[in-house]
């Protein structure tokens, strides 16, 4: 089997489902709550269906034609699973208005008697296509742009309620004024490689050190500059190594 076959979709219980073994990606676990809160699971898990999984809960039998028995492997939406765990049974207790109107939490809509469970898109695949499938579905996102004025434009329309996009007013701040370039810096200050910009060390010796450091370097050729009587010293201390 080297594609993946669509079996159906279903609304299973947590306690079905598995994360894929190694999933190499580390998401922001709290930034995805966030959204499930507030916009609800808009988008289905892909598990991979070893069998049947089982306790689930076909949402419309016409859509899942099968019995529904056995264990899943998630493939893409590991981090929704650990959201939804997060959550945990039950209200809690988060609300927010939206258009004047007063809405529930997305994932258990404040019912007290809410089972953690995830809408899943069915398949069945071997294992080599499923660890590809969790490759792609991790890397495809990394190997993305954006165009920052389409961005901004879109972030115009939320009248500064980010919450549950993953932006802060931070983020949008840099949008619309991102800090200046190397060249620009460079132009207004000092190139970082000027000698002018170049690191400066400062620090106190009792005058028995600093007496010393003058009488080793009193054969540097330009006696008035610190900075160079310093570099004298190095070197000599390098030669002096083993």
């Amino acid at each position: 089997m080297s594609q993946a076959t669509y079996v159906g979709t279903a609304t299973l219980p947590l306690t079905a489902l598995t994360l894929y073994p190694g999933n190499a990606k580390r998401g922001d676990i709290g930034t995805i709550l966030s959204s499930l809160r507030r916009h609800g699971q808009y988008r289905s898990l892909v598990v991979q269906s070893i069998e049947p999984p089982p306790d689930a809960t076909p949402p419309d039998p016409i859509v899942v034609p099968v019995p529904l028995s056995g264990q899943c492997f998630v493939l893409a939406g590991n981090h929704t699973v650990q959201a939804l765990s997060r959550h945990g049974r039950g209200d809690c207790g988060y609300t927010f208005t939206e258009y004047g109107t007063h809405r529930p939490c997305g994932v258990c809509g404040n019912d007290p008697g809410w089972v953690p469970a995830a809408r899943c898109e069915l398949v069945r695949c071997d294992e080599d296509t499923a660890r590809r499938i969790n490759l792609i579905d991790n890397r495809a996102a990394d190997l993305g742009t954006y165009d920052p004025d389409d961005l901004a434009e879109l972030l115009s329309y939320l009248d500064e309620d980010y919450e549950g996009t993953g932006y802060q007013p931070a983020d949008v701040e840099r949008l619309l004024a991102p800090p200046p370039s190397i060249e620009e810096l460079a132009d207004t200050y000092q190139h970082p490689e000027a000698e002018g910009a170049w690191p400066t060390l400062r620090f106190s010796v009792p005058p028995e050190v600093r007496d010393s450091f003058y009488d080793l370097t009193a054969t540097c050729p330009d006696l008035n500059d610190v900075g160079a009587r310093f570099r004298c010293l190095l070197d000599r201390a390098r030669n002096a190594a083993p």
